[in-house]
């Protein structure tokens, strides 16, 4: 499966696993690059220190390439690219944020980067500011999204029209169809997120990993945009958002009920009432906890599978 993306990671399929806070470490990445895919470690939630541990450890589990995700907004973000840096970090998926503000720093030295968008607007600025490519999400990915709500299916064949630079598709993947589909929409790969995070390999907490096999269509929500938007599974914690909704919040509201760690609480500690349980609309396809290489080969087989049934009719 040689295209423009396999080319651009040196990777043998077209297969990006999304940076996930809380739930992507070394353990996750390194196996999703060993069965074939680009492993990313999602920084969101890491300490510098902790980051350059994963990184040192993603090293030692693999040598296929794999990246990191930096979210823009994280309050230390030039240590984090320090130490990107000094670890000889090859690949950097960046989010949350303006992508001319680090892009240029990171080509110099050599990096691959790419931006994640959700709109052909940034797109295009992403494409201005040098990426070597997009990751295009839709609204039905989990964790923080655009305020566009624009879906997969619409954004991708839009974002095509508009740049040259490869186009990677994101929410609401998690199965071979729905990656041939985005690919027959125009995208040159995919980015998947939910299906990865219920995988033995995931450093989500057991908890919040049967929460993701149980959830069914209409049991996850966009909420919170005021402050950024996230797509939630509906507990009690959401619950008590929308409660507070119906006092007309202001924002300072919402971020005293927010607290601090809510997702941590979640997902990585497993509170499931309490806690942000951040999935996406996908999860109604995922029915049991596997092996990455499990996971991912099931995918390929079933996309080679479906394109050879389209093209014989």
């Amino acid at each position: 499966m040689t295209n423009k993306i396999t080319t651009l990671f040196n990777i043998k399929y077209p297969i990006v696993q999304g940076g996930m806070i809380w739930v992507s470490g070394w353990k996750l990445a390194s196996a999703v690059s060993n069965a074939g895919g680009l492993g990313l470690i999602g920084t969101g939630s890491m300490y510098p220190d902790v980051l350059r541990e994963h990184i040192i450890k993603c090293k030692k589990a693999t040598s296929k390439p794999f990246g990191v995700n930096v979210p823009m907004l994280y309050p230390d973000i030039e240590k984090l690219m320090d130490i990107i840096i000094e670890e000889e970090v090859k690949i950097v998926f960046t989010s949350a944020g303006n992508p001319k503000t680090w892009t240029s720093f990171l080509k110099e030295k050599g990096i691959t980067v790419v931006h994640v968008v959700s709109s052909v607007k940034f797109a295009l600025k992403a494409e201005v500011a040098g990426v070597d490519a997009v990751v295009c999400e839709g609204f039905e990915a989990g964790g923080h999204n655009g305020r566009e709500e624009t879906t997969t299916f619409t954004l991708i064949p839009m974002v095509k029209e508009q740049v040259k630079i490869p186009v990677i598709a994101a929410g609401g993947i998690g199965t071979g169809r729905g990656m041939l589909a985005a690919m027959v929409l125009g995208a040159d790969g995919v980015q998947i997120g939910s299906r990865f995070a219920a995988t033995v390999e995931s450093s989500a907490h057991i908890n919040f990993k049967n929460t993701i096999v149980a959830v069914k269509d209409g049991d996850t929500q966009l909420t919170l945009k005021e402050l950024a938007p996230v797509r939630l599974v509906k507990n009690k914690f959401y619950n008590d958002v929308q409660e507070l909704y119906k006092q007309n919040p202001t924002k300072e509201k919402l971020l005293e009920l927010l607290g601090r760690a809510r997702s941590k609480k979640g997902m990585f500690e497993g509170d499931l009432d309490e806690g942000e349980l951040e999935i996406g609309q996908i999860a109604g396809l995922i029915h049991e906890i596997k092996p990455v290489k499990d996971v991912l080969m099931e995918i390929v087989d079933e996309f080679k599978g479906v394109k050879l049934l389209i093209t014989s009719v």
